[in-house]
């Protein structure tokens, strides 16, 4: 009986060169799943190239409506940043895709699912441990870990040797990665990181010099932690997130480049554009700066880093996330409000932020005292919580001297 392997595919490099690999090296039937998280791409195309390249099927699965209100607007409501910077665009791609992977791949009757990550990133994690999770008992072919081939350029060779056009030229080996979240940058001349990137490289966001001379405002209005309206104007997530993108792309706003930690334990640099998504991140602390208490603001800074590692390390589907996507839609229940932006040259310039719920009070934050706080009351105050450095600095003198 012939064996039946879903392949999640791009019709790139990589997984373009392993449909005729896998067929060579497992005698099997092999099922392309693309999953349309919001790139740009014709996928009619991208399915007759699977087809020429010997998959039975190709399915496209058009994930991206799905994407931006169940896996971005999620870690937008938790703060979720890796290492500071990174908005985790290709991390929590990988779940959304890999679910769909297995949905067909359950459908289709297949016993394995390959995907065409390396052995040195992070993707291969992100997949695997959503197959793990979802699809147990699915074996998993990882071809980066097992075949023969070691780089860009001898893939390139096995393509054009197997007839296979892949539309990417000696001259510019950048690895993207794209969606309606981000596009990514690595590989070639980023992997030094003494190198600048180059002028060419930014393909959705305009350069500093480029962008415009004059600022522009936006205004962004939140319900519960999610962005509902642009400029007063109600848009369901999808088409909110695209209006951001052009605006923040046009002023050149939400271009990172970072060396980050793998968590494969390697060091990886990489220029990212998240134009859209910088300015909610942006927009969103704001508007919790009024609308979150102390405490509940300082722990959930603390969540927020531990769930952009999880997201980050491909543990989409467990019971942590879970449990601390409650507790976030927990603190997001007066996140409500408008916060005003103003966007030059790269820079997003806070102007304004309301909120129903705001905790800010102007009588109190004034050097005017007001009907709830006494400048009396902080004498004693001061005393209660230097207690213990005054009793120590006093009990200290009897010490024993070294």
């Amino acid at each position: 009986m012939t064996r039946k392997i879903a392949l999640a595919y791009s019709g790139g490099l990589d997984t373009s060169v392993i449909i005729p690999w896998l067929k060579e090296n497992y005698d099997c039937e092999v099922i392309a799943v693309c999953g349309d998280v919001g790139q740009e791409a014709d996928y009619e195309p991208v399915k007759a190239k699977a087809l020429a390249s010997g998959a039975a099927k190709c399915y496209v699965g058009h994930l991206t409506e799905e994407y931006v209100a169940d896996y971005i607007f999620p870690c937008l409501k938790a703060g979720a940043v890796y290492e500071g910077k990174y908005l985790l665009g290709t991390s929590h791609a990988r779940p959304i895709i890999a679910k769909y992977l297995v949905d067909v791949a359950k459908a289709e009757g297949c016993d394995a699912i390959c995907h065409g990550c390396t052995g040195k990133g992070n993707d291969q994690v992100r997949f695997e441990l959503t197959i793990k999770a979802l699809a147990p008992e699915m074996e998993i072919i990882a071809p980066w870990r097992i075949w023969d081939i070691s780089s860009r350029e001898e893939e390139l060779a096995y393509a054009e040797a197997h007839g296979i056009p892949v539309g990417l030229s000696k001259d510019k080996l950048y690895s993207m990665d794209e969606n309606v979240w981000h596009l990514s940058h690595e590989g070639a001349d980023l992997e030094n990181p003494a190198n600048e990137p180059q002028d060419d490289l930014l393909l959705i966001c305009k350069t500093l010099q480029n962008a415009p001379d004059a600022p522009e405002y936006v205004e962004i209005g939140f319900e519960q932690g999610i962005p509902v309206s642009v400029n007063g104007e109600k848009l369901a997530p999808l088409p909110l997130l695209e209006k951001l993108n052009a605006i923040g792309a046009e002023h050149g706003v939400g271009v990172i480049d970072i060396v980050e930690n793998r968590l494969v334990g390697i060091k990886s640099r990489g220029v990212y554009e998240t134009p859209g998504g910088t300015i909610l991140f942006e927009a969103h602390n704001i508007l919790e700066s009024i609308t979150l208490d102390k405490a509940t603001s300082h722990y959930k800074a603390i969540i927020a880093h531990e769930y952009a590692d999880l997201v980050y390390n491909g543990m989409w589907f467990c019971p942590l996330k879970e449990a601390l996507d409650a507790f976030v839609d927990s603190t997001q229940k007066t996140v409500t409000g408008t916060v005003r932006l103003k966007l030059y040259k790269g820079n997003i310039v806070p102007a304004g932020v309301t909120s129903p719920y705001t905790l800010y009070s102007e009588s109190l934050a004034s050097f005017t005292t007001g009907e709830l706080f006494s400048h009396k009351d902080a004498e004693g105050f001061i005393n209660l919580f230097g207690l213990p450095l005054k009793v120590r600095a006093m009990l200290s003198k009897e010490w024993p001297q070294e």
